[in-house]
């Protein structure tokens, strides 16, 4: 409450600082516009930009309902009015907030979308038609529909003049604000939303029971080494049981036998083991 508070004063604050400048008469504004225009005066620049301060405030309260400050909202909009200065040319004989509207709106909407979500919502001219239309679009469709139906998307595609696709495509963007994880799950509560994301390691109960699995298969397999030759014993050591296992062509050419015949006798490794591990009754789909 307080913050809104002191934002509102400093929104009425401000508003009050820029109503001290007087409105410009069209013959002022194309004199100032002239001598910036050729001469680079920037006196001339800083006159026409804070004659013009209230008209961006005015089309900042347009963009209230995106839930940014209205602050951020007119500071984007000032240096769209700059830009528009900087490019306004007064011997077309229009004044120049009816050129410096379009500046400034494109900028506030750069603003908009990009605060509005980590993830860019659109690129295209359809879709950020869409992110700034399909909401009052649905309601001016579901208005006229008079029926209590939703609006369905092959309608707002028509009305909008896009795809049917688009319209589904930007639907699922809007409906999944980002937020974060630091957030209360209430006001007062201590709990937030990272408290309740699921740990990516194992718990302390899966990490025993996987290094006791893994603790009887070696046993396991241990006991059935007894009966293996050395090329078998070499085999599992090197191959099934390493952390870095060698290729069948790098056993092949330390026992001088040819890379099939080492992985015939790696397949009669594999079958007698698992034969130990049957009769032993250890779960294989687990191990």
């Amino acid at each position: 409450m307080a913050n809104s508070i002191g934002h509102n004063y400093s929104v009425d604050r401000y508003v009050t600082e820029i109503n001290r400048h007087p409105l410009l008469s069209k013959k002022q504004e194309a004199e100032l516009a002239r001598r910036y225009r050729t001469s680079g005066d920037m006196q001339a620049a800083s006159d026409l930009i804070v004659a013009n301060l209230r008209f961006v405030v005015k089309i900042s309260h347009e963009y209230r309902g995106y839930n940014l400050k209205l602050l951020d909202l007119v500071q984007e909009g000032n240096i769209g009015l700059m830009m528009a200065i900087k490019k306004f040319d007064e011997r077309k004989g229009y004044r120049l907030i009816s050129y410096a509207v379009w500046w400034i709106r494109a900028y506030i909407q750069n603003f908009i979308m990009r605060s509005y979500s980590l993830v860019k919502l659109g690129t295209t001219q359809a879709q950020r038609k869409l992110f700034f239309k399909l909401r009052s679009e649905r309601e001016r469709t579901e208005r006229a529909l008079n029926s209590g139906e939703h609006a369905s998307s092959e309608e707002l595609a028509s009305r909008l003049g896009v795809a049917n696709q688009e319209v589904i495509n930007m639907e699922t963007r809007l409906a999944g604000r980002d937020f974060s994880l630091d957030i209360e799950l209430q006001n007062g509560a201590r709990q937030t939303h990272l408290d309740l994301l699921a740990a990516a390691n194992e718990s302390q109960e899966e990490v025993v029971a996987d290094h006791e699995e893994k603790s009887l298969l070696r046993q396991h397999v241990d006991d059935a080494m007894t009966n293996f030759n050395e090329k078998e014993r070499y085999i599992v050591k090197n191959r099934l049981m390493a952390e870095e296992p060698q290729t069948l062509q790098q056993i092949g050419k330390y026992f001088s036998i040819s890379r099939e015949r080492a992985r015939q006798i790696e397949g009669n490794v594999i079958r007698k083991i698992r034969g130990v591990l049957v009769d032993s009754g250890l779960n294989l789909a687990a191990a």
